[in-house]
């Protein structure tokens, strides 16, 4: 796993280890990025269920001027610790040792909005659907931000609507798919 772009293109990423971490490839972390190259410059970036932090480094090192990673896995914030150091971006980003519901009401306390929204919760468990929840009740999104959720292909997507959100676009792959979503004003 590595970077694919921008200032630290090419550097070396580590990963939780474990039968129920699945890292985003290298090939749909750079289809994903080509679908956003345009909105990563200058915006604000969260990383939901970060894992190794995979995804905000790249949105730094291509240009996101304030990201913040989010995890509650021991093993996954010493990654994105390590990650952070090894790429020395570490004073580029902020990482919140939480759950995702948890780190969604602090960052709303503190008045943050974010143009970007990623998560990649674990599979098949329903995670994104209280992420949503908390992200649709706040005010860290506007109508504005786009919100990705990484899911399996099984993935039942109908009831994000239900959330308060509104189906943008689905990019499938072979075993799993980005579900592009902007919150209902």
């Amino acid at each position: 796993m590595r970077v694919i772009a921008g200032k630290v293109r090419r550097m070396t990423l580590v990963a939780p280890e474990g039968k129920d971490v699945r890292p985003t490839t290298d090939r749909i972390k750079e289809t994903l990025f080509n679908i956003l190259q345009n909105d990563i410059p200058g915006c604000s970036f969260l990383d939901l269920f970060s894992g190794s932090g995979a995804i905000g480094i790249e949105a730094i090192s291509r240009g996101a001027e304030y990201v913040v990673l989010v995890d509650n896995s021991k093993e996954a914030l010493r990654c994105i610790e390590y990650n952070l150091e090894h790429t020395r971006l570490s004073e580029e980003a902020e990482v919140l040792p939480m759950d995702v519901t948890q780190a969604v009401r602090n960052l709303d306390r503190r008045s943050k909005v974010f143009d970007i929204v990623f998560m990649d919760p674990p599979y098949e468990k329903g995670l994104e659907l209280p992420a949503l929840k908390a992200l649709s009740e706040s005010g860290i999104i506007t109508e504005d931000t786009m919100v990705i959720v990484e899911t399996s292909l099984k993935t039942d997507t109908d009831s994000y609507e239900g959330y308060g959100f509104q189906l943008m676009r689905v990019k499938r792959y072979k075993t799993n798919q980005h579900v592009f979503l902007q919150k209902i004003s």
